[in-house]
C-alpha cells in the first residue's frame, strides 16, 4: 500500500441537511461529513478499500459483539480485526461472520465467534457496499451474502458502511451493475418474469446469476440469485423495497435502505467519514 501522509488539520464540512430515513421508524438526521485531505498519491482501488476499512476498525472498543461483513472491503476489516487481536492492542470481542468464507477467514485469524441465537444485540457492524447514494442507502449483495449480512446489520447498534469512492451513485441502480435478489430454487423462472416487469419502467434485465461453470450460483442458504440490471435509477428505494418484498418465493434482497449510520469513502484525495 502506499503510503499516505495526512495534513495536520481537519476539515469540517456541512452538507445540505436531507432526509435519511431508518427502516426502525426513528426520525430523520443532518447528515455531517468529516473530510481528511491526503497528500496526493497514486493509490489502487484495493489501497482504497484497505484505508476506508482501517478507519472503520478504530471505531471498535473491547467487550464488543462484531457483525464481520462480506467482500473484498470488508475482508481488509476482518484482516486488521486479526491483527489488533494479535498484538493485544484489541481484546475481548466476538464476531458474528455474514458468510462461510467469512468465518474461515475469522477463525484462521483467531477472531472469536458467536451467533444471533447467542448474542442478538450487536454492537456494531462493519462491511462493505455496492452503491451509497446521498441519502447513505445501499445496493448490496453483488458477493452472494445479502441474506446473513441483512439479518446481521439489521440488529447492529452502529452500522459502519467501508467504500471507495467509485461506489457512489446519484440513485440506487445507477452504477448499471446487479442488484441481487435471493430467491428460493422452486420456479426461480416464474420470479425472474416478475421482477424484470415490475421494475420494466426502469429498463430493468433480470438474470439468474451463474458460477463459473455456468450453473446457477447458490447461495450459503441454498437459494438462488436473480441479479437485476437498471438502465435508470430508482425513484423510490422504499417503494421499491416493498413491491419485491410482496412476492412468494423472494428470500431477501439487496436494497439496505436506512441502516447505515456511517459510511467511510475514500477517495484519492483522502477519507471522508458521513454521517447520519
Amino acid at each position: 500500500m502506499a503510503s499516505l501522509s495526512f495534513v495536520s488539520s481537519s476539515h469540517l464540512t456541512l452538507r445540505t441537511p436531507s432526509i435519511a430515513l431508518r427502516s426502525t421508524g426513528s426520525s430523520p438526521r443532518t447528515s455531517v461529513s468529516f473530510s481528511v485531505k491526503a497528500q496526493s498519491v497514486a493509490l489502487s482501488q484495493d489501497d482504497l478499500k484497505k484505508l476506508a476499512a482501517e478507519k472503520a476498525v478504530e471505531a471498535i472498543k473491547p467487550g464488543m459483539v462484531l457483525g464481520l461483513g462480506t467482500g473484498s472491503t470488508a475482508a481488509f476489516a476482518v484482516d486488521q480485526i486479526g491483527k489488533l487481536l494479535s498484538s493485544g492492542e484489541l481484546y475481548d470481542i466476538v464476531g458474528i461472520p455474514t458468510s462461510k468464507r467469512t468465518e474461515e477467514q475469522a477463525r484462521s485469524l483467531g477472531i472469536p465467534l458467536v451467533g444471533l441465537d447467542t448474542h442478538p444485540r450487536i454492537d456494531l457492524a462493519i462491511d462493505g457496499a455496492d452503491e451509497v447514494d446521498p441519502n447513505l442507502d445501499l445496493v448490496k449483495g453483488r458477493g452472494g451474502a445479502l441474506l446473513r449480512e441483512k439479518m446481521v446489520e439489521a440488529v447492529a447498534e452502529k452500522f459502519i458502511v467501508v467504500a471507495d469512492d467509485t461506489k457512489l451513485v446519484t440513485g440506487l441502480g445507477g452504477s448499471g451493475l446487479a442488484m441481487p435478489v435471493e430467491v428460493v430454487q422452486f420456479c426461480w423462472n416464474f420470479n425472474l418474469i416478475r421482477l424484470q416487469d415490475l421494475f420494466k419502467e426502469f429498463g430493468c434485465d433480470a438474470k439468474l446469476r451463474v458460477d463459473g461453470d455456468g450453473k446457477p450460483y447458490v447461495t450459503d442458504n441454498s437459494n438462488y440469485i436473480i441479479d437485476l440490471y437498471f438502465k435508470n435509477p430508482l425513484k423510490d428505494g422504499f417503494a421499491a423495497a416493498k413491491e419485491i418484498g410482496k412476492f412468494q418465493g423472494v428470500v431477501e434482497h439487496g436494497l439496505f435502505l436506512g441502516m447505515a449510520t456511517s459510511v467511510i469513502i475514500a477517495g484519492k484525495n483522502g477519507v471522508e467519514v458521513m454521517n447520519k
